[in-house]
């Protein structure tokens, strides 16, 4: 049952609703993790905890600019095994993710506050 390891990985990080949130969070782009804990309003010990699990997963990478810490889909295919997920489960009724969040202090929100005000 060796062969399907890495299969079992990637599943059982995506077992996990807030696993999934983030991804979704995600598939707009790149979010730093200020924006991500203002979206959702989880404390950051246990966003981080989430990310690093879907970082073992291969599934999303970091990058440090400043104070900020950004994280992106590395395997954007996972996508797709999310989309047809989500057809297999007709009853969920999911509500797209707002790109800004009011009060968010991260530099994707501030800008589209200050352009768009």
């Amino acid at each position: 049952m060796n062969e399907f390891r890495d299969e079992i990985t990637l599943l059982k990080a995506l077992a996990h609703p807030a696993r999934l949130a983030i991804l979704e969070a995600l598939r707009g782009g790149e979010a730093c993790v200020c924006h991500l804990e203002a979206l959702f309003g989880w404390r950051q010990a246990y966003l981080s905890q989430q990310l690093m699990a879907l970082r073992e997963a291969s599934l999303v990478a970091d990058r440090r600019e400043g104070w900020n810490v950004y994280y992106r889909v590395i395997r954007p295919e996972i996508f797709a095994v999310l989309d047809a997920l989500y057809q297999a489960v007709p009853e969920r009724k999911g509500e797209p993710l707002p790109a800004v969040v009011p009060n968010c202090p991260c530099p994707r929100c501030q800008e589209k506050a200050d352009c768009c005000g």
